[in-house]
Protein backbone atom coordinates (compact mmCIF):
# COMPACT_ATOMS: atom_id res chain seq x y z
CA UNK A 1 0.00 0.00 0.00
CA UNK A 2 2.69 1.81 1.16
CA UNK A 3 4.44 1.43 -2.27
CA UNK A 4 1.29 2.50 -4.26
CA UNK A 5 0.89 5.83 -2.70
CA UNK A 6 4.20 7.37 -3.14
CA UNK A 7 3.81 5.78 -6.63
CA UNK A 8 0.93 8.02 -6.81
CA UNK A 9 2.51 10.63 -5.11
CA UNK A 10 5.54 10.71 -8.07
CA UNK A 11 3.17 10.64 -10.74
CA UNK A 12 1.38 13.83 -9.41
CA UNK A 13 4.71 15.06 -8.87
CA UNK A 14 5.71 14.76 -12.45
CA UNK A 15 1.99 15.48 -14.17
CA UNK A 16 2.52 19.04 -12.01
CA UNK A 17 6.11 19.59 -13.09
CA UNK A 18 5.50 18.42 -16.98
CA UNK A 19 2.08 21.59 -16.51
CA UNK A 20 4.70 23.96 -15.08
CA UNK A 21 6.87 23.37 -17.86
CA UNK A 22 4.62 23.90 -20.53
CA UNK A 23 3.31 26.72 -19.12
CA UNK A 24 6.34 28.62 -19.13
CA UNK A 25 6.93 27.48 -22.85
CA UNK A 26 4.26 28.68 -23.85
CA UNK A 27 4.20 32.15 -22.13
CA UNK A 28 8.08 32.79 -23.05
CA UNK A 29 7.35 32.12 -26.86
CA UNK A 30 4.00 34.11 -26.95
CA UNK A 31 5.75 36.78 -24.95
CA UNK A 32 8.40 37.16 -27.54
CA UNK A 33 6.68 36.63 -30.29
CA UNK A 34 3.45 38.82 -29.91
CA UNK A 35 5.00 41.21 -26.88
CA UNK A 36 3.92 41.19 -23.35
CA UNK A 37 1.57 43.67 -23.42
CA UNK A 38 -0.16 41.56 -26.68
CA UNK A 39 -0.32 38.33 -25.31
CA UNK A 40 -3.34 37.07 -22.81
CA UNK A 41 -3.79 34.63 -20.13
CA UNK A 42 -6.29 32.73 -22.41
CA UNK A 43 -3.94 32.52 -25.10
CA UNK A 44 -0.94 31.36 -23.13
CA UNK A 45 -3.07 28.70 -21.50
CA UNK A 46 -4.75 27.48 -25.06
CA UNK A 47 -0.59 27.23 -26.04
CA UNK A 48 0.27 25.18 -23.26
CA UNK A 49 -2.77 22.88 -23.38
CA UNK A 50 -4.35 23.61 -20.17
CA UNK A 51 -7.51 25.25 -19.09
CA UNK A 52 -7.38 29.11 -17.81
CA UNK A 53 -8.37 27.60 -14.07
CA UNK A 54 -5.34 25.82 -14.20
CA UNK A 55 -2.70 28.39 -15.22
CA UNK A 56 -4.14 30.93 -12.50
CA UNK A 57 -3.17 28.01 -10.25
CA UNK A 58 0.50 28.59 -11.09
CA UNK A 59 0.67 32.44 -11.93
CA UNK A 60 -1.76 35.16 -10.72
CA UNK A 61 -1.43 37.18 -13.51
CA UNK A 62 0.89 38.40 -16.66
CA UNK A 63 3.44 39.82 -14.22
CA UNK A 64 3.82 36.65 -12.51
CA UNK A 65 3.92 34.20 -15.34
CA UNK A 66 7.34 36.19 -15.94
CA UNK A 67 8.57 35.67 -12.86
CA UNK A 68 7.29 31.50 -13.34
CA UNK A 69 9.24 31.75 -16.49
CA UNK A 70 12.68 32.87 -14.69
CA UNK A 71 12.56 31.89 -11.17
CA UNK A 72 14.38 28.84 -11.99
CA UNK A 73 17.10 29.75 -14.11
CA UNK A 74 17.62 32.76 -12.16
CA UNK A 75 18.18 30.67 -9.11
CA UNK A 76 20.37 28.20 -10.86
CA UNK A 77 22.04 31.78 -12.24
CA UNK A 78 22.73 32.77 -8.69
CA UNK A 79 24.28 29.60 -7.51
CA UNK A 80 26.40 30.01 -10.20
CA UNK A 81 27.22 33.92 -9.72
CA UNK A 82 28.27 33.50 -6.19
CA UNK A 83 30.35 30.52 -6.59
CA UNK A 84 32.56 32.47 -8.94
CA UNK A 85 34.94 34.95 -7.01
CA UNK A 86 37.68 34.04 -6.37
CA UNK A 87 39.56 34.56 -2.66
CA UNK A 88 43.19 36.27 -3.91
CA UNK A 89 41.21 38.53 -6.21
CA UNK A 90 40.73 42.48 -5.81
CA UNK A 91 37.01 43.01 -4.31
CA UNK A 92 36.50 44.37 -6.60
CA UNK A 93 37.04 41.46 -9.49
CA UNK A 94 35.09 39.50 -6.88
CA UNK A 95 31.96 41.64 -7.25
CA UNK A 96 32.79 41.77 -11.24
CA UNK A 97 32.72 37.89 -11.26
CA UNK A 98 29.32 37.42 -9.14
CA UNK A 99 27.24 40.27 -11.93
CA UNK A 100 29.05 38.60 -14.80
CA UNK A 101 26.95 35.57 -14.71
CA UNK A 102 24.13 37.47 -14.98
CA UNK A 103 24.70 39.93 -17.82
CA UNK A 104 25.90 36.77 -19.69
CA UNK A 105 22.35 34.52 -18.62
CA UNK A 106 20.49 37.73 -19.91
CA UNK A 107 22.77 38.38 -23.10
CA UNK A 108 20.68 35.70 -24.79
CA UNK A 109 17.50 36.33 -24.23
CA UNK A 110 17.19 39.87 -24.45
CA UNK A 111 13.47 40.07 -25.31
CA UNK A 112 12.21 38.63 -22.37
CA UNK A 113 15.01 40.12 -19.80
CA UNK A 114 13.82 43.56 -20.62
CA UNK A 115 10.33 42.05 -19.92
CA UNK A 116 11.67 40.89 -16.46
CA UNK A 117 13.81 43.58 -15.50
CA UNK A 118 10.42 46.03 -16.27
CA UNK A 119 8.22 43.91 -14.26
CA UNK A 120 9.92 43.51 -11.59
CA UNK A 121 9.92 46.72 -9.56
CA UNK A 122 7.29 47.11 -7.02
CA UNK A 123 6.78 43.27 -7.49
CA UNK A 124 5.69 42.07 -3.60
CA UNK A 125 2.71 39.87 -4.58
CA UNK A 126 2.24 36.49 -6.45
CA UNK A 127 2.68 32.74 -6.60
CA UNK A 128 6.16 33.14 -7.41
CA UNK A 129 7.17 36.34 -5.62
CA UNK A 130 8.48 34.83 -2.36
CA UNK A 131 10.61 33.03 -4.61
CA UNK A 132 11.80 35.77 -6.38
CA UNK A 133 12.66 37.85 -3.44
CA UNK A 134 14.41 34.92 -1.73
CA UNK A 135 16.64 34.87 -4.45
CA UNK A 136 17.26 38.51 -4.68
CA UNK A 137 18.15 38.36 -1.26
CA UNK A 138 20.66 35.29 -1.27
CA UNK A 139 22.09 37.49 -3.89
CA UNK A 140 22.82 40.88 -1.80
CA UNK A 141 23.77 38.71 0.87
CA UNK A 142 26.68 37.01 -0.88
CA UNK A 143 27.74 40.64 -2.09
CA UNK A 144 27.61 41.55 2.18
CA UNK A 145 29.52 38.74 2.71
CA UNK A 146 32.09 39.85 0.04
CA UNK A 147 32.17 43.32 1.44
CA UNK A 148 32.43 41.64 5.04
CA UNK A 149 35.34 40.11 4.10
CA UNK A 150 37.15 42.88 2.38
CA UNK A 151 36.74 45.46 5.66
CA UNK A 152 37.98 42.42 7.76
CA UNK A 153 41.56 41.78 5.12
CA UNK A 154 41.40 45.65 5.17
CA UNK A 155 41.17 45.61 1.40
CA UNK A 156 38.23 48.20 1.95
CA UNK A 157 39.00 50.96 4.44
CA UNK A 158 34.81 51.91 4.79
CA UNK A 159 33.43 51.26 8.46
CA UNK A 160 29.92 51.83 6.96
CA UNK A 161 27.78 48.43 7.82
CA UNK A 162 28.76 45.71 5.02
CA UNK A 163 24.68 45.92 4.89
CA UNK A 164 24.48 48.98 3.59
CA UNK A 165 27.61 48.86 1.44
CA UNK A 166 26.08 45.80 -0.46
CA UNK A 167 22.65 47.45 -0.70
CA UNK A 168 24.62 50.51 -2.63
CA UNK A 169 26.37 48.28 -5.07
CA UNK A 170 23.02 46.45 -5.85
CA UNK A 171 21.30 49.46 -6.48
CA UNK A 172 24.09 50.37 -9.00
CA UNK A 173 24.37 47.22 -10.59
CA UNK A 174 20.49 47.11 -10.76
CA UNK A 175 20.34 50.71 -12.61
CA UNK A 176 23.28 49.82 -14.65
CA UNK A 177 21.60 46.26 -16.14
CA UNK A 178 18.46 48.25 -16.66
CA UNK A 179 20.79 50.90 -19.18
CA UNK A 180 22.03 48.05 -20.45
CA UNK A 181 19.51 45.98 -21.51
CA UNK A 182 17.75 48.96 -23.23
CA UNK A 183 20.60 49.01 -26.10
CA UNK A 184 19.20 47.04 -29.33
CA UNK A 185 22.06 44.74 -29.05
CA UNK A 186 23.00 44.36 -25.20
CA UNK A 187 26.55 43.02 -25.16
CA UNK A 188 27.58 41.02 -22.22
CA UNK A 189 31.35 42.34 -22.18
CA UNK A 190 30.24 45.79 -22.54
CA UNK A 191 27.73 45.60 -19.96
CA UNK A 192 29.90 44.73 -17.00
CA UNK A 193 33.08 46.69 -18.79
CA UNK A 194 30.40 50.08 -17.56
CA UNK A 195 29.70 48.08 -14.67
CA UNK A 196 33.07 48.18 -13.42
CA UNK A 197 33.40 51.59 -14.27
CA UNK A 198 31.00 52.69 -12.51
CA UNK A 199 31.66 50.60 -9.32
CA UNK A 200 35.65 51.89 -9.25
CA UNK A 201 33.75 55.41 -8.99
CA UNK A 202 31.73 53.83 -5.50
CA UNK A 203 35.40 52.36 -4.43
CA UNK A 204 37.87 54.85 -5.20
CA UNK A 205 35.08 57.53 -3.63
CA UNK A 206 34.91 61.28 -4.89
CA UNK A 207 36.54 63.25 -2.42
CA UNK A 208 40.01 64.47 -3.21
CA UNK A 209 42.79 62.25 -1.61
Amino acid sequence: MAGNRKSKVGARERKKTATRDRIRAAASDLFARRGYAAATMRQIAKRAHVGLGTLFNYAEDKRDLVFLIFNEELNATTDVALASPRAHDSPLDQLMAVFRAHYQWLAAQPELARILLQELTFYSSGKQAATFHSIRKRLINGVEDLIRKAQQAKKISSREDAALIARHIFFVYSASLRWWIASPKPNPRKGVEDLRQLLKLQFRGLQPQ
